[in-house]
């Protein structure tokens, strides 16, 4: 690092006063952004009346309208609920990156149960509880759960969307090429759109379902016909001699894909699939336009009125730290993961 300073930053006269000259106006930002954020912000509920005289920010509406955020248009009494669902998921997701719980079995165990805590009692009445219908989900328990849900539904169609279109097959490999072709010319609106109003129009009542279903459904179909190209480029990347290499020690086809071609297409991936899944994270707000709560939804009901309208600056800031820790988590772990694989992103 200092090395690079002599040479890059401090190279010349011109080179050292460009630099000191940024830095400058770095600090002069940095001073800004806290000036504004603590020093003369105004952080209690109790203090909103200073809001309008302060030169700072007005966490007051965060101190007053936190809950509204976080919890959407799920009943007031009942966030405790809310609260351990997204405890619930989140645990799930940590425990599925420890390699201890790496298996087909565990993995599969592990999410059957966070997902049947989460629905429990989101849902509630399989609890005896008091039952809250998928409309009145919202906040950022809505937010995780599409999240997890996409994710988890969509990497294994994307794998087998990538294996029917190198099918043998012709049936098959066209198939599943048009459709990946399909889906992936339609942006994400148009496709969260067909499932929350177009797909009820074109069946009966009682096959219709929930449309948080249907477009979790649509949604994992659209991250699954992506993903399934980013697989794809993982086997272009794997050595063709590997599959006559399998079939000369006498393994059968799928053993050779099971046991020596996917643990590497995974491994080739991974620095795609990363992507992808934080992609998707930052793209369950579009879930707003078709009438679901998110988090971010939430945020916009939160300063709608007369009262807070003036704050929603420090709304949005509020939901884009939210947004941060979980996106900035989420890459940290995908480096983890290339580290841990030996994958280099080249």
């Amino acid at each position: 690092m200092e090395r690079f300073f002599k040479e890059r930053a401090f190279a010349s006269p011109s080179d050292t006063l460009l630099t000191i000259a940024f830095a400058g106006f770095s600090l002069f930002l940095i001073w800004l952004a806290l000036d504004w954020a603590i020093f003369n912000a105004v952080w209690t509920k109790e203090e909103a009346d200073l809001c309008r005289s302060a030169s700072g920010a007005c966490w007051s509406v965060i101190d007053a309208r936190h809950r509204l955020i976080l919890f959407g248009l799920y009943p007031f009494d009942l966030h405790w609920r809310s609260t351990l669902a997204c405890i619930a998921i989140i645990i799930t997701v940590i425990l599925s990156c420890i390699p201890l719980f790496w298996g087909f079995k565990r993995l599969t165990a592990l999410w059957t149960i966070g997902f049947l805590i989460f629905y429990l009692f989101m849902e509630g009445s399989l609890l005896g509880l008091q039952q809250v219908n998928t409309d009145q989900w919202g906040g950022l328990a809505l937010t995780l759960f599409l999240f997890a849900s996409v994710v988890l539904l969509g990497l294994p169609m994307g794998l087998g969307l990538t294996l029917a279109s190198r099918s043998k097959l012709p049936v098959f490999r066209l198939a599943a090429t048009l459709l990946i072709d399909f889906v992936r010319s339609l942006p994400l609106v148009t496709t969260l759109y067909t499932a929350a109003v177009v797909v009820p129009l074109m069946l009966p009542s009682w096959l219709e379902g929930d449309k948080i279903w249907r477009i979790i459904l649509f949604f994992a179909l659209f991250f699954a016909c992506y993903q399934a190209e980013v697989f794809r480029g993982g086997f272009q990347a794997v050595e063709k001699g590997q599959f006559e290499a399998g079939r000369a020690l006498g393994m059968r086809p799928w053993q050779v894909m099971v046991r020596i071609i996917l643990p590497q297409v995974f491994r080739h991936a991974m620095p795609g699939t990363v992507n992808m899944v934080v992609i998707t994270f930052k793209e369950t707000a579009l879930v707003t336009i078709v009438g679901l709560f998110d988090v971010l939804a939430s945020a916009n009901t939160a300063y709608g009125n007369g009262e807070w309208a003036p704050y929603y600056m420090e709304v949005y800031v509020f939901v884009a730290l939210i947004y941060w820790v979980f996106i900035f988590s989420l890459g940290q772990y995908g480096g983890y993961l290339e580290r841990r694989l030996a994958v280099t992103s080249h």
